[in-house]
C-alpha cells in the first residue's frame, strides 16, 4: 500500500507515520486494512518514532492516533493464526523458543514503559475500535480522547489469553482494581459513553480533530518545564507514600517557581489585574 502523505513521514517499515506541526508530534499506527493491529515491525516503528518526537526539540506534545477508521484492535490475530510463513516475521511460531517468545514480548512491552514515562505530554486521540494491547497503548498515555463512535473491549481473555503490554497494571491505575478485575476476566464491548463513566478516557467528543486540535494547541503553549515536572509528579503520586513524594515534589516545585516561565506568568497576572483595575 502507498504511503498517505496526510499522515505524515513514514517511520521505519512504514507501519508508523510521525508528522510535526506547531509544536505537535502525531503518531499515526498506519495498518489499516488490518484495523492498525499490532505487529513486530508496528511496535519497533513506534518506538522509533517516540525517540525521534522526542529528540525534536520542536515538539512539545505527542498525540498518538490510528489511520483510518480504527485506533488500534491490539495483537494481529490474523497473523497469529496463519500457517503462512510470511505472517510471522522472519520467523514462524514452530521455529521459536519459549524463551525467543519471551524475550520478543518483553521489548514488546517496553513500548507501555516508554510511553509512561516520556517525558512529554502524550494524547490518545481514540477514532474507533480500541481493544486489547491497543487499548494498554491508550491507556499509556496522560489524556485520552475518544471520538462518540469510538468502542472498547479488554478482549485478551475471549482470545485465549491473560494479557500484555501492562494491561492490568494501566487498566488498574485508570479505573480502579475492582472494575479492572470485572473488564478483564469478563470482557464485554463498552461505548465512548460507558468507557468515559468507568473512567477509560478522560473525554468523548463529536468532533475528535476538532477537540484535538484545541486540545493539543493549548497543551503546546504551556511551559514546558512545569508540565514535565508534573508528569513527574503524577508517576510518583502512583507509586510513592506521602513522605517520599513531598521529598520528589518540593525540588520540582522550587525549580520550576524560579524560572522564567514561572516569572512571566505572575507578571501577566499581574497586569491582568490592573488592567481590570483601569476598567473597574
Amino acid at each position: 500500500m502507498a504511503p498517505d502523505p496526510s499522515l505524515g513521514a513514514p517511520v521505519g517499515s512504514g507501519t508508523v507515520c510521525l508528522d510535526v506541526a506547531d509544536g505537535v508530534g502525531t503518531i499515526t499506527l498506519n495498518r489499516p486494512q488490518r484495523r492498525n493491529a499490532m505487529s513486530w515491525h508496528l511496535l519497533q516503528d513506534l518506538r522509533t518514532a517516540l525517540d525521534l518526537a522526542e529528540a525534536d526539540d520542536a515538539v512539545r506534545v505527542v498525540v498518538l492516533t490510528g489511520a483510518g477508521s480504527d485506533f488500534c484492535v491490539g495483537a494481529d490475530l490474523a497473523r497469529v493464526g496463519s500457517s503462512d510463513p510470511r505472517d510471522h516475521d522472519s520467523r514462524t511460531l514452530r521455529g521459536r523458543s519459549l524463551q525467543d517468545d519471551r524475550d520478543r514480548l518483553t521489548q514488546a512491552s517496553a513500548i507501555a514503559e516508554r510511553l509512561v514515562t516520556f517525558p512529554l505530554v502524550t494524547v490518545a486521540a481514540i477514532n474507533g475500535a480500541c481493544a486489547g494491547a491497543g487499548l494498554s497503548l491508550a491507556l499509556a498515555t496522560d489524556i485520552r480522547v475518544a471520538a462518540d463512535r469510538a468502542v472498547f473491549n479488554t478482549a485478551f481473555v475471549s482470545a485465549g489469553v491473560s494479557g500484555d503490554l501492562g494491561s492490568a497494571w494501566l487498566l488498574t491505575r485508570a479505573v480502579g482494581n475492582a472494575r479492572a478485575s470485572s473488564l478483564i476476566l469478563d470482557p464485554v464491548k463498552l461505548d465512548a459513553g460507558r468507557a468515559l463513566e468507568l473512567g477509560l478516557v478522560t473525554e468523548v467528543t463529536a468532533d475528535l480533530a476538532g477537540r484535538i486540535g484545541a486540545l493539543t494547541a493549548k497543551l503546546a503553549k504551556q511551559p514546558l518545564l512545569a508540565m514535565q515536572h508534573a508528569k513527574r509528579n503524577l508517576a510518583d503520586a502512583v507509586v510513592s507514600s506521602l513522605p517520599d513524594y513531598l521529598r520528589r515534589e518540593v525540588p520540582r516545585m522550587v525549580e520550576t517557581a524560579r524560572s522564567g516561565d514561572a516569572r512571566a506568568a505572575a507578571q501577566a497576572f499581574v497586569n491582568r489585574r490592573a488592567h481590570q483595575g483601569v476598567q473597574a
